[in-house]
């Protein structure tokens, strides 16, 4: 991750080398404006999105859910679609919060529908959850079609990072800060992720784990989709491949999902600018054929395992 982030400070239209950086000082001002907070961005939004995504795959407990398969981002987006309509005016925050909100009763919604299905039936959960965000976003693009803000949401759904600039990323720190509360939580999301009858006997209060892991992912949800847009599947791989590999441990294995899920966000921005250069592809389209292709392979390996 520290040599992917050194090696995008020097990837872009822009040429930059160190030699340029002791001698021109608008090479300076590129890195300090440009290059550092893009870099910066992929990072936060990585490690937020892989962590809010185990968190939310511990509550549902199933491995194949994250907020861009549970109507979470769709959720998250009408509510910043409904806010540019009728207030437009609205600071950042404002913006911000509404789609929080917005998100937040997306995700009680999905939970409300994870209840009423088969516990022996796993599958059904990332399916349901595919058909309700698909319901969501149907919603969305007939209100940005009548409002003419078809281009707007193409934006949103498009998670890239090209026009991250300094003054325009620091939301994502708020982000980071939820994703350091998560590590500091971790042994009671370990515990929920047992279920509601096995952590209420071991004295866990659930409603207020369930209910803090729930406000975490609605508002790393919004505030990705505010700075950057969506970027689906995420929060999806990371969180299977360290599963794989360390277990069910959140306090060991988070740090190494957040590091993962940075760096290949990181990677896939840097594909981006590298495979058309000097246009840029979205990190969000490089990442999710990445994230479909496994998508389907978890998907398909459990039937065939069944």
């Amino acid at each position: 991750m520290i040599l992917l982030a050194g090696l995008s400070l020097f990837i872009g239209v822009g040429q930059l080398s160190f030699a340029a950086l002791r001698d021109d000082p608008q090479a300076l001002q590129l890195l300090i404006i440009s290059r550092m907070p893009r870099t910066l961005a992929a990072l936060l939004t990585g490690a937020s999105m892989a962590v809010a995504g185990l968190i939310l795959q511990l509550l549902v407990r199933n491995r194949f859910v994250e907020p861009a398969t549970t109507g979470t981002s769709e959720a998250a987006m009408f509510g910043l679609l409904a806010v540019t309509i009728w207030a437009p005016s609205w600071p950042i925050l404002g913006k911000m919060g509404i789609a929080a909100g917005a998100a937040l009763v997306g995700t009680v919604g999905f939970l409300a529908l994870t209840r009423r299905l088969p516990p022996e039936q796993p599958l059904l959960i990332p399916l349901v959850g595919l058909i309700y965000g698909g319901i969501l976003g149907a919603a969305a693009t007939f209100i940005a079609f009548q409002a003419d803000l078809i281009q707007y949401l193409a934006i949103w759904m498009n998670g890239e990072f090209s026009g991250v600039l300094a003054g325009r990323y620091e939301l994502l720190w708020l982000a980071g800060g939820l994703t350091l509360l998560a590590y500091l939580a971790a042994d009671q999301f370990t515990v929920a992720g047992l279920g509601r009858a096995t952590s209420l006997t071991l004295g866990l209060r659930y409603g207020q784990v369930l209910a803090l892991g729930v406000v975490t992912v609605a508002l790393v949800s919004a505030l990705v989709i505010v700075t950057v847009g969506m970027l689906p599947f995420i929060g999806l791989v990371v969180p299977n491949i360290v599963s794989r590999i360390m277990g069910d441990n959140l306090r060991e294995s988070l740090p190494v999902v957040a590091g993962l899920g940075a760096g290949l966000v990181l990677l896939s921005d840097m594909i981006g600018r590298i495979v058309r250069y000097p246009y840029e592809v979205p990190a969000g389209t490089i990442f999710g054929i990445f994230g479909a292709v496994l998508f389907l392979r978890m998907l398909l390996g459990r039937r065939s395992h069944a």
